[in-house]
């Protein structure tokens, strides 16, 4: 068939050659044609959002460091021998004296003597054998030599232990102190975290899922509970209850809810209209099952979100409240209350605020990259990137 016809035969198929059965050939006659195979399984939303959650390397080292300070938090206080409210005033403020590390000069328990008679130096009732490390900035006051003398504090007291992180100025461990207070912090913040969620979530849900007059309603109550300030209100807490764990979680509680509850009343409005909603309710499914099973797993990512975030801003606000005075009183202690007590000596020993601040700086931190990388695993429209 030349070219000319085959042209025509693609222009006008009616002019085509009337061939016989004869000239075509069947192929592949014999095999059954089915879809090609996926070369590999299925991945589901949440298996896929672990996977991009895995690659960003910032979020997944903040969820080991959580999860290092979650360790020490529980495990932390009993490696030591010491009681967090184990007290020896012969011993306060001593410096910290890690042995592993004293020998690159970290954590050495050293301490600086200032302005020491030289003519005592030789006194080995007052400085032991072996406590003086060097001498500096030797002078002459009042016609008395005087030196800055460095000194094994604890060969210069006499103790043969170590304490980690040093003690506080009643001589109390501050390693044991620090894990306990990071402990009583967490459960705070994690309590009041997971009350607010499973209220802000019901709420939040009825307000969206009904719209209209209870929804009006149900957001003016919030409106008016966020108008009071929330140092009023563990005020208040404390006069009725007294300070303890009760009244800060609770003071976290009174309010703490209303931007979960805005979050998926906010989703629920965006999902309660879609057609899987409308077939439901045409089915005759109830209300609560609709809200529950069938809206609020749309919900999800944005409301684990939220909660990671919640975590260090309750954190933080427990140590604003023990910081001011408002927070567990002694003997428990806080990371705000460990804070607290360390400001006063700041300049003399700035390690009592150093471990606290670089705890709860390591977990504010932590718990914000973590929240970032759930929040960019979880959204939907980032799937397959």
């Amino acid at each position: 068939m030349s070219d000319l016809t085959t042209l025509r035969t693609i222009l006008d198929p009616t002019e085509a050659p009337d061939l016989p059965d004869e000239s075509f050939e069947l192929t592949q006659s014999d095999r059954t044609l089915t879809d090609v195979d996926f070369k590999t399984p299925a991945v589901g939303y949440f298996r896929d959002a672990l996977q991009r959650f895995s690659q960003n390397k910032a979020s997944v080292t903040a969820f080991v460091i959580i999860c290092a300070i979650v360790f020490m938090a529980i495990f932390g206080p009993g490696m030591t021998p010491y009681g967090f409210n184990q007290q020896n005033v012969d011993l306060r403020n001593m410096p910290p004296r890690i042995p592993a590390l004293a020998r690159i000069g970290i954590a050495t328990g050293h301490r600086t003597l200032e302005r020491r008679r030289v003519e005592f130096l030789e006194d080995t009732e007052r400085y032991p054998m072996g406590s003086i490390i060097e001498l500096r900035n030797p002078t002459v006051i009042s016609g008395v030599e005087v030196v800055d003398v460095v000194v094994d504090y604890y060969a210069y007291l006499g103790v043969t232990g170590s304490f980690w992180f040093g003690t506080d100025y009643l001589g109390r461990d501050y390693w044991t102190r620090l894990w306990r207070g990071a402990r009583v912090s967490l459960v705070i913040a994690f309590v009041s975290v997971a009350t607010n969620l499973i209220i802000g979530v019901i709420y939040g849900a009825v307000s969206g899922y009904y719209g209209g007059t209870v929804d009006m309603v149900l957001m003016r109550i919030c409106e008016v509970i966020e108008a009071f300030p929330r140092v009023v209100v563990v005020t208040l807490f404390i006069l009725f209850f007294g300070t303890g764990l009760f009244s800060i979680i609770m003071s976290l509680i009174i309010s703490g809810w209303i931007t979960t509850a805005r979050l998926v009343r906010a989703q629920f409005y965006r999902f309660k209209l879609r057609e899987f909603v409308l077939a439901a309710r045409t089915m005759g499914v109830r209300d609560s099952v609709i809200m529950f099973r069938h809206v609020f797993p749309n919900s999800v990512g944005p409301i684990i979100t939220r909660t990671m975030f919640a975590v260090p801003l309750a954190i933080f606000t427990e140590s604003f409240l023990a910081y001011i005075g408002l927070g567990l009183q002694a003997p428990e202690p806080t990371i705000g209350v460990l804070l607290s007590d360390a400001q006063r000596v700041l300049l003399n020993y700035p390690y009592q605020s150093l471990f606290p601040a670089v705890v709860i700086s390591a977990l504010m931190i932590s718990f914000n990259l973590f929240a970032n990388g759930l929040r960019d695993a979880l959204d939907p429209t980032m799937r397959g990137v």
